[in-house]
């Protein structure tokens, strides 16, 4: 042996389960890969390039079927690894990419090395190494954490309110206040905020693994070196980000992350994940090979069967082969994993409609993946939420599955509010869909209002306060000259583009941004908000800032103070939410409410008729509450204010002021007890404002 290597007992090991376990006589390391003809571990010292030790496998002794396994007596946990595969490399012809100079990612590594502190290129030789994070090497963490009796909240969906945001930019701006921004454990310092705003989950933006330095553009106005900032591009499924822990290194941020969803379930909030396993970060030919290229490249991609080229479904240059069995038992030992170890309480899963394409691309009838998410035993209480579309043109909202497990992201409903929202032509028939729950895209094969999830914002796009102050994306920071992002954002400037001193633009945007909240919080369905959006947080006009990794991106907190009054205007919105079922039905409406009156009716400006016209701007609804009290929401989306007469109240009640988005704070919104009588049979409604009543006693 030279200098610094190490001897390595081994025995034949087991081909099951895959990845790196510990036995009774060791650690097991397990790898499909049908086409290698070689198969190396390859171990390492912490912060050493060379390695210490190469074991190859005997094909006679550490194979099974197209399994490569390996058992290592007296295994050292603080070793790194990898594996070096050798085989075929013809990517025109056979499709396969063996490449033995390179050390391979486990697919199934809970942690990696090299990635510890954010936008810190690894270092070799003294000189910063272009391939940083490709050069990251495998952990093997145990799973030692005191949950303290933790256990799944399980709250039903219909009562759910997700608010997504990213791990990083939440408290990475100096006004967080709080005392490691960045973090995991950043985050946990916000859970208070959280909880009096009342929302039920957090949707993380990808917390896997990825490599922040990919981006190799610049900002042309400052010089200033872009970021892959959002994370969609994953080096390894099951490890969370390392970079997002106060120390990750050496396993630490496994531990980091399961105290972040510790914390957050002890204050009664659940952990969404945004997953991607729609792509990874080895993009298409000319791209990287770390993992899955090096293992079985024809078998975990996509392929043209004539060219060989990668399809490219996700705009990322691959596409995972996710319908074939290896890739299949990939991901759902992902999913498994991160509910079972991490405690984790549901998924929403990226471009999702990928998950239904064949091994040529094809959309499948009835695909093998999405079935098998929906149907697992170990994620029968998760909540499952699609992205029902890809990057190809496949829109699948309202048919991804007929499964009644699966949710989705509702883009229609996105759509017909901001639509309703600049007060564009034919918008309150398909607002009215919308509000009800989404009958024609959930009202069969048993799915239901819940299987919406509303939103009018997301990461991706503008922010809500941007969605009234730009009428067109302003992306010239992102190095693309303007091209990248949409441009389809059904966004209105109301009279301004950009900041403004005017004051009655200013309130006509608070006015619009309260409006879209109504709209929100009170249809039917799941609602998720954007981090910031209660209380005003601006991209400055950018609509795709995956790249800004800085103030464009990052939650100023100042906004906190200023814009107290709207975030107090959001959070009454969701306690009224939560203290009225009619707000969070299990069921669409049904034309009799039990005693002669539909659950739900529609008007204009006059009871029992709506003008559903192309030319209608204005919509009102009551909910019939049956023993409870009744709701009636007017909104108008005019550019003038209009009058609405009111429906009569019961007997024995009157309706009572609770919302006009109109009124200075803190007229704006008031608790129930504090809801005034309305005098008169008529009620003025501002240009693009809404009102809301409550029909009670006394």
């Amino acid at each position: 042996m030279s200098k610094g290597r190490i001897s390595v007992r081994t025995a034949a090991g087991s081909p099951l389960p895959m990845g790196v376990s510990r036995t009774p006589s060791g650690h097991n390391f397990a790898i499909a890969a049908r086409h290698a003809t070689a198969v190396s571990l390859v171990l390492f010292r912490s912060g050493q390039d060379e390695p210490v030790a190469e074991v190859e496998f005997d094909p006679r002794l550490n194979r099974t079927g197209d399994v490569w396994h390996l058992l290592v007596r007296d295994f050292d946990p603080a070793l790194r690894y990898g594996f070096r595969l050798r085989g075929p490399c013809d990517l025109q012809g056979s499709g396969h990419c063996y490449r033995p100079q390179l050390i391979m990612l486990d697919p199934y590594a809970k942690a990696l090395t090299g990635g510890s502190d954010w936008g810190v290129a690894y270092r070799r030789s003294g000189r910063p190494d272009p391939l940083a994070s490709f050069q990251r090497r495998c952990v093997h963490v145990e799973s030692d954490f005191d949950w303290e009796g933790d256990r799944p909240l399980n709250i039903p969906l219909k009562d759910t309110i997700i608010y997504e945001l990213h791990p990083r930019g939440y408290t990475a701006h100096s006004s967080s206040g709080v005392k490691h921004p960045g973090t995991y454990r950043g985050l946990i310092a916000k859970i208070p905020y959280l909880k009096k705003l009342g929302v039920t989950a957090v949707e993380l933006l990808p917390v896997a693994e990825f490599n922040e330095l990919e981006n190799t553009r610049v900002n042309p106005a400052t010089g200033e070196p872009l970021k892959n900032f959002w994370g969609y591009s994953p080096l390894a499924f099951f490890a969370p980000k390392a970079a997002y822990a106060v120390n990750g290194r050496d396993g630490n941020q496994v531990r980091e992350f399961k105290e972040l969803v510790k914390a957050l379930h002890t204050a009664g909030i659940e952990v969404i994940l945004d997953v991607v396993f729609n792509h990874t970060a080895e993009g298409g030919a000319d791209g990287p090979t770390i993992s899955l290229r090096g293992i079985d490249n024809a078998i975990y991609y996509l392929l043209d069967p004539v060219t060989r080229q990668y399809l490219n479904f996700s705009g990322c240059g691959n596409t995972v082969n996710c319908n074939h069995p290896w890739v299949r038992d990939l991901i759902m030992d992902c999913l498994r994993y991160w509910v079972t170890e991490m405690h984790v309480d549901g998924f929403r899963f990226d471009l999702a409609s990928i998950l239904g394409r064949g091994p040529r691309g094809e959309v499948l009838a009835d695909p093998p993946m999405v079935e098998k998410i929906a149907e697992d035993p170990v994620l029968a209480h998760t909540k499952i939420i699609a992205e029902a579309w890809d990057a190809a043109g496949l829109y699948q909202v309202g048919s991804f599955s007929p499964h009644p497990r699966w949710a989705e992201w509702n883009g229609r409903f996105r759509d017909d509010l901001r639509r309703f929202l600049c007060g564009h032509p034919d918008c309150v028939g398909p607002l009215a869909t919308r509000i009800a729950g989404s009958s024609d895209l959930y009202g069969h094969n048993g799915r239901m209002p819940f299987n919406s999830i509303n939103f009018i914002t997301s990461h991706d796009g503008f922010t809500l306060y941007d969605l009234v102050s730009y009428s067109r994306k302003h992306n010239e920071a992102n190095g693309e000259e303007n091209r990248d992002g949409d441009n389809h954002n059904i966004s209105w400037n109301s009279g301004v583009e950009g900041e403004t001193d005017d004051p009655e633009i200013i309130a006509l945007r608070r006015r619009r941004i309260r409006t879209a909240a109504v709209i929100l919080l009170l249809s039917q369905g799941v609602p998720m908000i954007c981090a910031g959006d209660e209380f005003g947080r601006s991209q400055q006009g950018n609509n795709n800032a995956y790249c800004q990794d800085n103030e464009i991106s990052w939650v100023d907190w100042g906004l906190e103070k200023r814009n107290a009054d709207l975030i107090r205007f959001f959070r009454l919105l969701i306690a009224l939410r939560k203290d009225y079922p009619i707000f969070r039905r299990a069921g669409f409406f049904n034309p009799d409410a039990g005693d002669g009156r539909p659950e739900i009716s529609w008007q204009s400006l006059v009871p029992g008729r709506q003008d559903w016209s192309p030319e209608a701007r204005c919509l009102a609804f009551r909910l019939h509450g049956g023993e409870g009290p009744d709701f009636l929401v007017l909104l108008n989306a005019a550019s003038s204010p209009r009058r609405f007469l009111l429906p009569d109240p019961l007997p024995g009640r009157r309706w009572r002021l609770l919302l006009n988005t109109a009124a200075a704070a803190p007229a704006d919104i008031v608790p129930v007890a504090k809801a005034k009588v309305v005098s008169g049979s008529r009620l003025e409604v501002a240009d693009y404002g809404a009102v809301v009543l409550i029909c009670r006693q006394g």
